[in-house]
């Protein structure tokens, strides 16, 4: 069934697309939603340190006091009032309009120098409004010294508001703040009021809403075109490796894949182009095992079917010779198949291991007594030696055939002088070690790590093997691994060849 998913490409143009949505949405409902409370928690802290700051120029022996003070108003947009208890102005700082803080009574001075001394020196005030309305509630409502907040109480909707107090609407929205301090200058105790506003007017956060209105808008256009260019690099090395492996699937194991734009992607196009390469040789090593075995298949059956013919249709053909050369093309058949399936049981790891404890010497032994006709037919010279007999604990029948293969194949690749010697060697860290060599042309280096490989095959021009099936050394190797045993062949041009394995002592 094929499944109809979305695009990598279009995958990542939307998680573009919706990180840029959140960013927005963030963006809105802290400049809309939350922007007074951001606002009033920022304004609040520069208050209270604006506040530090001119407490510590009316302290300090600086002879520019208003100077300083008119300076830091004007940065921070602030208004400071420093008066006596009489009422007398001594520093005046005005930065907000229709504040009029110089103009307040005395009666409203004392309720915050009351205020301010009941708590120690210091009273906050909030309010709504502009400072007129706290004016107006200070100079016409008689309220008692004792009350705890005397700023703000009732409504000053209701108040009539003082001769040349101008109102403006916006401040009449905003929340702002009065900070109260009572400050020693000159031996007398004087009341430092400093107003902030809190919140923003009206215009101010229109003007935030329209600008927030085009970012919005510029930044949609950018998302949309920089999240279809992110998404068309980033993807198009993986569209590129996905042509290239569907090209793969369908038979092409030449395709080469491209991908470097990325570490991860690099690695893939690398394991994939090792991938493509490795079934390629095993293509081309299976096609070469089929005309190998089709070979081998064919010359003995050819061999059997020959000579039976030449026993039905001609008297006295029919002699023992005849018959055995019948019999040893059906043994070298049999074995080819039994080779072949041993292979594919190994190679499965349905075929089991069934260990004792033995004496390998002399199994060594009986195997390269099978070759004594061999030796006096043919002139093959075999040679034994070892300097102890060792036990090992193991599948007597597989290293049976490990040591039958290895001596088949010096066999079949020894030189002219058909030498081949067989060593046992005890190692000290407790494994005996079996070398077959032979004095063959032997094997290139470049070919040194392919010879254990399935279907591979060192002379690629085709020869029936004299002794065995052609398959010994891949049975080998598969029945070594089975028991865990060291394996490796060293050779040379020109030198012949040394296969050996390692297998672990029985030592009692």
């Amino acid at each position: 069934m094929k499944h109809e998913k979305i695009s990598i490409k279009w995958k990542i143009f939307l998680y573009l697309l919706v990180f840029v949505g959140i960013l927005l949405v963030l963006l809105w409902l802290i400049q809309i939603c939350y922007l007074d409370t951001l606002y009033k928690g920022i304004r609040t802290r520069e208050t209270e340190a604006f506040t530090s700051e001119v407490i510590s120029v009316l302290q300090s022996d600086s002879a520019n006091i208003q100077e300083q003070i008119d300076a830091l108003a004007a940065q921070k947009n602030m208004i400071v009032y420093v008066g006596d208890v009489e009422g007398n102005v001594i520093y005046s700082a005005e930065y907000i309009p229709n504040s009029r803080l110089d103009s307040m009574s005395k009666e409203a001075l004392l309720r915050f120098y009351e205020q301010a001394k009941k708590n120690g020196g210091a009273a906050k005030v909030e309010f709504e409004g502009g400072i007129s309305k706290v004016f107006a509630d200070m100079a016409w409502h008689d309220m008692p010294a004792e009350e705890e907040n005397p700023v703000g109480e009732g409504d000053p909707a209701d108040m009539d508001m003082p001769a040349g107090v101008m109102q403006n609407h916006e401040q009449e929205r905003a929340q702002s703040v009065i900070y109260a301090n009572i400050v020693p200058i000159g031996g007398d105790d004087c009341i430092l009021l400093v107003n902030a506003q809190l919140t923003p007017v009206d215009a101010t956060v229109n003007t935030l809403r329209v600008e927030l209105v085009w970012i919005t808008i510029v930044m949609i256009v950018l998302s949309l075109v920089i999240a279809l260019l992110i998404s068309r690099q980033v993807s198009k090395s993986l569209i590129r490796i996905n042509a290239s492996a569907k090209e793969m699937a369908g038979g092409n194991l030449t395709v080469h894949f491209e991908g470097k734009d990325y570490r991860e992607v690099a690695e893939l196009s690398d394991t994939l182009n090792m991938t493509a390469r490795e079934l390629e040789k095993s293509e081309r090593l299976r096609r070469e095992l089929i005309a190998n075995v089709s070979h081998d298949l064919r010359t003995p059956l050819t061999m059997i079917i020959a000579y039976a013919e030449v026993m039905r249709d001609l008297p006295g053909e029919n002699s023992p010779e005849n018959l055995q050369v019948v019999i040893d093309e059906a043994e070298r058949l049999t074995n080819l198949v039994n080779d072949m399936l041993d292979i594919s049981k190994l190679q499965a790891g349905v075929l089991e291991k069934r260990t004792s404890v033995y004496n390998l010497t002399e199994s060594i032994e009986s195997v390269l007594e099978r070759y004594n006709k061999l030796k006096e037919q043919e002139g093959y010279a075999i040679s034994f030696s070892y300097d102890r007999k060792v036990m090992v604990e193991a599948d007597e029948d597989k290293i049976f055939q490990v040591i039958y293969n290895l001596v088949n194949n010096a066999i079949n690749y020894t030189g002219e002088d058909r030498q081949i010697w067989v060593r046992q060697c005890v190692k000290d860290n407790g494994y005996v070690r079996i070398e077959v060599t032979d004095s063959g042309e032997g094997i290139a280096p470049e070919a040194l790590p392919y010879v254990w490989d399935r279907y591979y095959k060192v002379d690629k021009t085709h020869k029936r093997a004299v002794m065995g099936t052609g398959l010994g050394l891949s049975i080998v190797k598969n029945i070594l691994e089975l028991h865990g045993g060291r394996y490796g062949v060293e050779s040379g041009q020109g030198v012949g060849s040394t296969f050996w394995f390692e297998l672990k002592m029985d030592q009692p």
